[in-house]
């Protein structure tokens, strides 16, 4: 055999051999840090379960009293926020963030990921520097909500809080951000997967397949419940009556400035508290929208959370007929008032941009797998010591404000490094 054939086979050979070593890590790696699925909630239970949150001595309690401009209340700052899914919980999740580095407030934060071992029920072992009996003020990144664990962290009087989204517009964003992880959907071959699958899912679907919770009744999975129940069953209501008791507001994200006028009122919290700068929102060439039929088709597929949806719109707004309807237009043209303010004031360009244009590394959002589809921002060159922290704050994407904050995220770290070597 000549030299160079000889060479080339030997290079082929290393190559397989490397590969084959670097997949089998990632499986191993994967292997440790993704739950399984369908962990059972008793499997998932902190062996000092019964231990119960033990506030600092000499902490002051917040009165539980009904919050108000007009009420003399003292700001809430223990506050459990369920983020869910594709629903401007990012945007929600920065502005907790501001308010608790801004006071000094300790977050329950995971372990080596941003989420806590989502999609497996969170416990409180998963939390980083756990020990038992430890409290927390803020609990708000991603997981699968097992209420007793999370209970079990903060005081008797924190505030629940969640966040949800038109079911349809909800599975089409998530059909379109995670459905490259989604493995049945490569089955899907036409132009638009999207309308191909509406138009047939049970053909497609598995709802034992690898992420599957992700494209049907995302909401439903991600409060803790079987979003494979089936609609007649009365746990469907059941369940939605218990979200209800559970948490003192749920937002909607197609009315996040009244949301956030409501929660603003609800934590007796001050304007400033509550700007943003809409994070993790896609480019607009990469959010088609649904036909009137296929989004009857999305909605009657993600027919549990449409129901959650209908439950907690009626009662959103009779919550703002109760907040009182002309008060409401003047807080939400304030709080619109300010954002606009604030872009002037931090934005280069005063808009959002596609990942290719934003040139500081800190201020680039994660993507999902093989798109650049997310949008950010870049932080004006010179702006007034006044506001110079709350812009960068503001514009932040939650890995780098979490590391910011001090968190551990070896895992994810590591998967941008993977992901970066082989440009997925």
């Amino acid at each position: 055999m000549p030299l160079p054939q000889k060479k080339r086979w030997v290079s082929m050979a290393k190559g397989l051999v490397l590969g084959a070593l670097f997949t089998s890590f990632l499986l191993l790696l994967y292997s440790y840090a993704v739950p399984p699925l369908h962990a059972g909630l008793a499997s998932t239970r902190t062996p000092e379960g019964t231990a119960p949150c033990s506030p600092a001595p000499g902490e002051p309690e917040v009165p539980t009293l009904a919050n108000g401009s007009a009420g003399g209340c003292q700001p809430r700052r223990h506050i459990v926020f369920m983020k869910t899914h594709k629903t401007a919980s990012s945007t929600l999740l920065n502005i907790l963030f501001r308010f608790g580095q801004k006071h000094g407030l300790k977050f329950a934060f995971p372990n080596g990921r941003n989420d806590f071992d989502y999609p497996a029920f969170f416990a409180r072992s998963l939390v980083q520097d756990y020990r038992p009996g430890a409290c927390f003020n803020i609990i708000c990144n991603h997981m699968r909500f097992h209420y007793d664990e999370v209970r079990g962290l903060v005081p008797p009087n924190a505030t629940f809080i969640t966040v949800l989204r038109d079911p349809a517009r909800l599975f089409e964003s998530s059909f379109h951000y995670f459905g490259s992880v989604v493995p049945f959907t490569w089955k899907l071959s036409g132009h638009d997967k999207l309308a191909e699958f509406l138009q047939d899912p049970d053909r497609y679907y598995d709802p034992n397949g690898y992420n599957a919770h992700y494209l049907r009744n995302l909401l439903f999975f991600d409060l803790g419940y079987d979003s494979g129940l089936d609609p007649g069953n009365p746990q469907v209501q059941e369940h939605i009556l218990e979200v209800e008791r559970r948490f003192h507001l749920v937002l909607l994200q197609e009315y996040f400035d009244e949301s956030l006028v409501l929660l603003k009122d609800l934590l007796c919290w001050e304007l400033e508290d509550v700007l943003y700068f809409k994070l993790n929102a896609r480019r607009a060439s990469a959010v088609p929208r649904l036909s009137g039929e296929l989004y009857q088709r999305a909605t009657a597929w993600n027919v549990l959370d449409a129901r959650l949806y209908r439950h907690f719109n009626a009662s959103f707004w009779r919550k703002v007929e109760a907040f009182g309807r002309e008060r409401m237009a003047r807080e939400v043209a304030a709080l619109r008032r300010a954002n606009e303010r604030m872009r002037h004031i931090c934005i280069d360009g005063g808009r959002a941009v596609d990942a290719a244009a934003i040139q500081d590394s800190a201020m680039q959002p994660w993507q999902p797998l093989g798109a650049k589809s997310i949008l950010g921002y870049n932080l004006k060159k010179s702006i007034g010591q006044r506001h110079a922290e709350l812009c960068r704050r503001m514009l932040t994407p939650e890995i780098q404000y979490l590391m910011d904050l001090g968190v551990n995220l070896w895992v994810t770290k590591l998967w941008k490094l993977i992901r970066d070597f082989l440009k997925w």
